[in-house]
């Protein structure tokens, strides 16, 4: 167990038949928002551990994390089924560098997401912190169905706070819903569609653009991005324009 404490949940949010929000209460140490962890069941007799974002904000004492059960999935399956009072164990130390101290200055933040990764962006948004010095944060969230969009009354409530400077732009791959973007999320940067809605362009001089999510979304946003816009990943050793998480 070292390395790991032990949680406790205390409660489970439903949202659909294969998503749900798990609220735990656990001895971990600080992180910073848009950090990931690991949980862990003992699933016959083996240990099973698997990535997941914090979707509360650092300050919030009490331990997010928004679920998606994958069918066959041996740990998402066993995950979805667990009771309130259960205990779960939960990695002590945070990981990931979707983190704003990361991110260097710019009028424009772009936060693109597809499915359960809206989780980090909900934890920086909700924290508050280091906003200051982006002109305008646009949220972009993306589905297969209207219905998957689980945290609606959140981002709504964060536009509310964050007023004019907080923009949102919901996309749905497989119906048409009004008020949303029909389509993925590469194919409407290509075609301007997303730009379009927004009002704002992803610029070399001044965006940058995080990425979380599906692999090859973030693959071809940023093919995209290089190819097109003349943005570079951003690393510890050469500031750029695009940053995105990849889970180990």
């Amino acid at each position: 167990m070292n390395g790991w404490v032990i949680g406790e949940v205390i409660q489970i949010k439903h949202w659909t038949k294969n998503l749900f929000s798990l609220i735990i209460r656990a001895p971990i140490n600080p992180f910073i928002a848009g950090q990931f962890t690991r949980l862990a069941l003992e699933i016959n007799g083996e240990r099973i551990q698997r990535a997941y974002s914090y979707v509360n904000a650092p300050k919030d004492p009490d331990l997010e994390f928004y679920c998606v059960t994958i069918p066959n999935g041996k740990f998402s399956t066993n995950l979805s089924l667990i009771k309130l009072g259960e205990r779960i164990m939960v990695k002590k130390d945070a990981s990931g560098f979707l983190i704003l101290d990361t991110i260097p200055s710019c009028d424009d933040l772009w936060m693109l997401a597809t499915g359960t990764a809206i989780g980090p962006y909900l934890s920086i948004l909700s924290q508050g912190e280091d906003l200051d010095r982006f002109k305008n944060i646009i949220l972009i969230h993306a589905v297969r169905f209207y219905n998957d969009f689980s945290y609606l009354n959140k981002i709504s409530m964060l536009k509310k706070h964050y007023k004019g400077k907080l923009k949102t732009v919901l996309i749905v791959s497989r119906e048409k819903i009004a008020g949303t973007l029909m389509g993925r999320i590469p194919n409407l940067i290509q075609d301007g569609s997303l730009e379009s809605t927004v009002g704002l362009t992803m610029s070399l001089e001044k965006s940058h653009v995080m990425l979380c999510g599906n692999p090859n979304m973030m693959r071809n946003v940023t093919e995209f991005l290089k190819n097109n816009r003349g943005m570079r990943k951003n690393l510890k050793n050469k500031i750029g324009n695009i940053s995105s998480e990849h889970y180990w």
